[in-house]
């Protein structure tokens, strides 16, 4: 799941990405790899709360799109399925996740 937070006085949206306890499918671990970041899958960690929910939020530029998925135990490589769109990723024929802020 997505939210968006519009700052009034910045060019800049807080976005939150999360998965709930049946979308990260048990993993311990999930990172958001995404073009912001390089698609590192080390950098962003998602934080858990007590119901197994996992999250973090971000500051992104507003009117651009963003490709991104989420990493599950550093091996596994989701789509969010509440995406505003989704591309072809070239690399493994899978879709990447857009985000458009």
């Amino acid at each position: 799941m997505i939210s968006k937070k519009y700052l009034k006085t910045k060019p800049f949206a807080k976005v939150t990405f999360s998965l709930g306890k049946k979308e990260s499918q048990g993993a311990k671990r999930i990172a958001l790899a995404a073009e912001f970041n390089n698609w590192s899958t080390t950098e962003l960690e998602l934080n858990k709360n007590k119901s197994g929910k996992f999250s973090v939020t971000v500051d992104l530029e507003q009117g651009k799109s963003y490709e991104f998925r989420y990493v599950l135990d550093g091996e596994v490589w989701e789509n969010d399925t509440q995406a505003d769109a989704y591309v072809p990723n070239n690399l493994t024929f899978e879709d990447n996740s857009v985000v458009k802020v």
